[in-house]
């Protein structure tokens, strides 16, 4: 019984990975998987469903150290750059705008955690909004229209704040934490790779927070199989992350962002038909 937890803990980890980083929603895909493959994480013969609420947002530590690893030297100030003689002062301002945009979604998600996590985590939910936020997706893309802002150092303080914005949305199970804030960065105007390694830095504070908060509001301590299907999920994470992150680069680089747009709209449909005659 133990094993197949560990192995569930193991598919989680490979969906977290991968999805985290593409704009299709981590969350929303951890929902569906674990609808459809619940793990089932014991404390006196009962359910522990406040662990596996917590299993969902502190696996997200794997995929925030796999960014800080493949972006080490863009993100710290104090590392050398002999290409560029204002590294130092770059990457504080770098910080500086990911906190800025970090701002909106952190008071919005203190304040409505619990009614979010109480009545928005459902697979209809997320349903509903891949298919929305698809065509969202397709209809920036239609526009066709190249992003005038090409580095990180473009992008000013009062971009950084209204992409901030945009990453509220996110709150939404299903909307993608990503896609929200690609969708926002490129509608002001961010090229596709600008818009998407803004995305990961930003995903730093706030996957770090919501993790915390969940370690927080976790009542119980966690026994050794708890941790251990922590660890493994975290692990599982970290590793998909770090290719999924290289993979989806190397692709925005040549292409659009319309595939995401057709999948999400594809599974959604799927969902809502599933829940709507299947199930």
């Amino acid at each position: 019984m133990f094993l197949f937890e560990i192995i569930k803990a193991i598919i989680l980890g490979i969906v977290q990975g991968i999805t985290e980083w593409l704009p299709i929603s981590s969350t929303g895909h951890m929902i569906l998987v674990n609808d459809f493959l619940p793990l089932t994480v014991y404390v006196d013969k009962v359910i522990n469903k406040e662990f596996v609420d917590m299993f969902m947002v502190v696996i997200q530590f794997g995929s925030i150290l796999a960014v800080l690893l493949l972006y080490f030297s863009k993100l710290n100030p104090f590392s050398k750059n002999k290409k560029n003689p204002n590294h130092f002062n770059d990457t504080m301002n770098l910080w500086i705008k990911v906190a800025i945009a970090a701002v909106p979604a952190a008071i919005i998600g203190l304040l409505f955690d619990d009614l979010i996590d109480s009545y928005l985590y459902n697979s209809i939910t997320v349903a509903i909004t891949l298919i929305v936020y698809g065509f969202a997706f397709l209809w920036i893309e239609s526009r066709k229209k190249q992003g005038k802002i090409t580095t990180l150092g473009q992008l000013d303080y009062k971009t950084a704040a209204i992409i901030g914005v945009f990453q509220v949305l996110a709150l939404i199970p299903g909307t993608s934490r990503s896609g929200a804030t690609i969708l926002g960065a490129v509608l002001l105007g961010c090229a596709r790779p600008v818009a998407a390694e803004f995305s990961f830095f930003l995903a730093i504070p706030m996957m770090f927070g919501a993790s915390i908060l969940k370690l927080i509001k976790l009542k119980m301590a966690l026994d050794f199989s708890g941790i251990i299907i922590l660890l493994v999920g975290m692990v599982t994470a970290f590793v998909v992350s770090i290719i999924a992150i290289k993979t989806f680069m190397s692709y925005i680089r040549k292409h659009d962002f319309k595939v995401f747009g057709y999948y999400r709209i594809i599974l959604g449909v799927i969902v809502l038909l599933y829940f709507a005659f299947l199930r």
